[in-house]
């Protein structure tokens, strides 16, 4: 296990969970088994994020592109996350875990709904530690919405256009109440972020792996966040002017989580 720093834990991570159907592949199993074994590994990375001090966990569960996929794969998907919220909800509410979700969750099934707003409910009192599903995201449909919403609010005289600030425009993203990640994690060996918090990412840094998600376990956790500590984040400015001291990510936009 690797020797971490408790005073740089990373206070935003998020995981790109890839790899579940190359995993089954290579073991002549389904690819749905695949699926269900990538659930337990969810279970595991929430309970280690939870003892590292991790405050917010974001994990990619379900792109808008992944609606392609054969309709066998999707409605078994869906299943697996009902079942995931209907069993893991009452875990969440023992370690006082928040659920937030972004994305499009409105185009999911109804049951799929349910369950998700029946956790964000009760688990919306705790702040500790926050969980954030990304269900039928897309940073690129984000954009769309905001643009979208923020041209209403401009239409409505709410704000003025001449004065835009990135702030004004990041209120106006489903991640509006989450700081920006410090740490992006992917798995299966792929080096591309495709489509996942495309400007949330501006200052993160990347750890790539090359197991697949299944097998995703808590020392490779403890190995990206070791991988993080090694790093210097400079935010524009130069080493010289750090030092050895890691400078803290820029202040969240007014009306942000803490």
């Amino acid at each position: 296990m690797a020797d971490l720093d408790p005073a740089r834990i990373p206070h935003h991570v998020a995981i790109i969970m890839d790899g579940n159907g190359r995993w089954a592949k290579q073991r002549g199993l389904p690819r749905i088994e695949g699926h269900r074994r990538g659930v337990e590994t969810v279970r595991r990375t929430i309970e280690t994020a939870r003892e590292l001090g991790i405050r917010y966990l974001t994990l990619y569960a379900f792109s808008v592109e992944n609606w392609r996929r054969p309709e066998e794969e999707v409605g078994g998907l869906m299943n697996l996350l009902e079942y995931f919220l209907k069993r893991e909800t009452s875990t969440l509410i023992k370690n006082k875990v928040r659920l937030l979700t972004i994305g499009r969750t409105a185009d999911l099934p109804a049951g799929v709904r349910r369950r998700l707003e029946q956790t964000i409910e009760a688990t919306a009192g705790f702040t500790e530690h926050t969980l954030v599903l990304a269900l039928n995201y897309g940073s690129r449909t984000e954009v769309l919405d905001a643009v979208q919403a923020y041209s209403a609010a401009v239409a409505a005289g709410e704000v003025d256009p001449a004065k835009l600030t990135w702030e004004d425009f990041a209120r106006h993203l489903y991640t509006r109440d989450l700081p920006d990640p410090d740490l992006i994690i992917r798995t299966s060996g792929e080096t591309r972020v495709s489509n996942f918090l495309l400007l949330q990412a501006a200052y993160a840094e990347f750890v790539f792996l090359s197991l697949y998600w299944p097998d995703f376990s808590k020392d490779a956790f403890h190995q990206a966040i070791a991988d993080y500590q090694g790093r210097q984040r400079r935010f524009g400015r130069t080493g010289d002017q750090l030092g050895q001291a890691s400078p803290q990510p820029p202040p969240l936009p007014a009306g942000s989580a803490s």
